[in-house]
């Protein structure tokens, strides 16, 4: 089980982008073994399928589909309500990043970041919104702990997440008399498809953890405990907040640790 605590989310209904592979896969496999019914979300059918085979296929939605395609969101809403009839909780976990050098940094580069971490998580929000406003629901953004603070050679991918955050923060105020509660989630490194290759290198994980209090990288299933319970009645009075999930990252003031 990925998380210790119990959760009661039999009879809820999830839908989780990036279920694939990485944060997004956790937190999906994370709702099934606390019984939700999950409509998992990704590029491919393959690593849906995967992320999800040892789940009873009836609690199972897969649902291939490029989130930079606008209309992909109203597609993948109706999947989820001709299946389930009802939707719970929205987790948008789709992400990308890249480096963003100042002097190279081009145009298509800026779109791909922003079409993926920004405008797909606003046409999802849209798309959900109704649903969500007849469950009472939830909605939950993977953002980033580079959207709190900068981040050297990141800029690009810090201002989506910088931009997501207050995304969260102006939906909470829009939809929380309607009984819908939006928050996001801020991690920071953790251990997924795209950060492996940097975490293989042991220069750079000797850095990156001198600056982690717990002294360890993340894991998706941290992320995942996270969420839920943010998504769930324990966390009924929280909305708007971006939680850092971040072994203590963001705690420091830069300074190094001491010898």
């Amino acid at each position: 089980m990925i998380a210790w605590a119990r959760y009661p989310y039999q009879g809820t209904v999830v839908l989780v982008t990036g279920a694939g592979t990485g944060i997004g896969r956790g937190i999906a496999r994370a709702f099934l073994e606390q019984g939700a019914s999950v409509a998992l979300v990704g590029r491919t059918e393959a690593s849906l399928r995967e992320a999800s085979k040892e789940f009873d296929g009836e609690r199972v939605l897969l649902v291939p589909a490029d989130l930079t395609d606008g209309p992909s969101s109203e597609r993948i809403m109706a999947a989820v309500t001709e299946r389930f009839g009802r939707l719970d909780v929205v987790v948008a976990s789709a992400g990308t990043s890249e480096p963003s050098p100042i002097d190279t940094f081009d145009d298509e580069a800026w779109a791909r970041l922003r079409f993926i971490n920004l405008d797909a998580v606003i046409s999802l929000a849209r798309a959900s919104t109704p649903a969500l406003r007849r469950s009472r629901g939830n909605l939950v953004v993977i953002s980033s702990v580079a959207g709190i603070r900068g981040e050297w050679g990141m800029f690009a991918y810090g201002a989506t997440k910088a931009a997501v955050n207050v995304l969260v923060q102006g939906l909470a105020l829009d939809l929380g008399g309607d009984g819908v509660r939006v928050n996001a989630i801020a991690p920071a490194f953790t251990e997924s498809r795209l950060t492996q290759k940097r975490l293989d290198d042991p220069i750079f994980l000797a850095r990156l953890l001198d600056r982690v209090a717990l002294g360890r990288v993340a894991t998706p299933d941290d992320i995942a405990r996270a969420v839920l319970f943010v998504a769930s009645p324990d966390a009924g009075y929280i909305t708007g907040a971006i939680i850092p999930v971040d072994g203590g990252t963001s705690a420091s003031n830069g300074a190094p640790r001491p010898l």
